[in-house]
């Protein structure tokens, strides 16, 4: 009876372990796969990482050549835009650059210059006056407190803030004023800036949508600008003559907006949008103002250009 019940005992002893045993090579196994999945995961990270640090590497050789390549002329003679490519080890960068002047500036073109630019996009000019009311209104100094007019107006409009009556930061916050829709605000962004300084805007590199904003500028004129404004042989103070316009100038600001695409092979992009202010003295030749990263920028070889 007693040995039966050892032996039995011996039995259920010898199952525990080896039900142990299957426990412990599961546990195993399961934190070997767990280490090929991080050690997987991991060389995915890694090559990702580096292929985001040599692009963003490649974007800053781009931004800069260019500001140094910038800072080399005096300003008289300065280009106003351009574009090259260059390799820059194993990779090839392309820029754009173009002077901030070639936009309108928020915080400082008058109201006609606001208006003339919604206007030619087509959102009218009763509605294009109004609209750079708002946005004269939203950057205009005020000691007025509740009993200004355009703080009441954002009161009623059920807003919890009041203009900033000051400078616009940024063009984005365009958004933020109120009595714009949202479609004119979209529209005009790619035509505007806060970085130029200027109440003019620069006829040889300003967009037709811009040029067209200028005071007085007759359909007429605006052809035989931008006709003739990409005659290198043109004298550039002729387009003024041509242009005829309150507002148009050949004067460069010195922020410049550069778009630069990074190339590392045929599925290793990257890119940027980024704007800098060229500095004269000091140290380093130029400040960043604005850096946006692009998922992928869908810039192909340009050939070297700079006027």
């Amino acid at each position: 009876m007693g040995l039966g019940i050892t032996f039995n005992l011996k039995k259920d002893n010898e199952g525990f372990i080896v039900v142990a045993v299957l426990w412990i090579v599961a546990a195993l196994s399961a934190l070997v796969l767990i280490y090929l999945t991080f050690v997987a995961n991991t060389a995915i990270t890694v090559s990702v990482n580096s292929d985001r640090v040599q692009t963003q590497a490649l974007v800053t050789a781009g931004i800069e050549l260019a500001a140094y390549q910038l800072t080399g002329f005096h300003e008289d003679v300065r280009p106003t835009s351009g574009t090259f490519e260059v390799g820059v080890g194993t990779g090839k960068v392309s820029v754009t650059f173009r002077s901030e002047s070639a936009r309108v500036d928020l915080n400082s073109a008058p109201k006609q210059l606001l208006a003339g630019l919604m206007a030619g996009l087509g959102f009218g000019q009763a509605n294009a006056s109004d609209f750079a009311d708002r946005i004269v209104a939203w950057r205009t100094p005020t000691d007025a407190g509740d009993d200004d007019p355009e703080n009441s107006f954002y009161r009623t409009s059920g807003v919890a803030y009041q203009p900033r009556h000051g400078p616009f930061p940024a063009a984005e916050e365009l958004w933020l004023v109120k009595g714009i829709p949202p479609l004119v605000v979209e529209t005009m962004l790619p035509f505007v800036t806060v970085f130029s300084n200027l109440g003019s805007i620069n006829i040889r590199d300003a967009a037709p949508q811009v040029v067209a904003a200028l005071p007085g500028m007759s359909s007429e004129n605006l052809h035989s600008v931008l006709s003739q404004r990409g005659d290198p042989a043109l004298d550039p103070r002729t387009l003024l003559q041509l242009a005829g316009a309150e507002g148009a100038s050949l004067e460069a600001s010195k922020a410049y907006r550069m778009t630069v695409a990074a190339e590392l092979g045929p599925d290793r992009r990257g890119g940027a949008e980024v704007v800098i202010l060229l500095l004269e003295k000091g140290n380093e030749p130029y400040r960043v103002l604005s850096w946006r990263n692009a998922r992928e920028a869908g810039v192909g070889p340009q050939k070297a250009s700079v006027r």
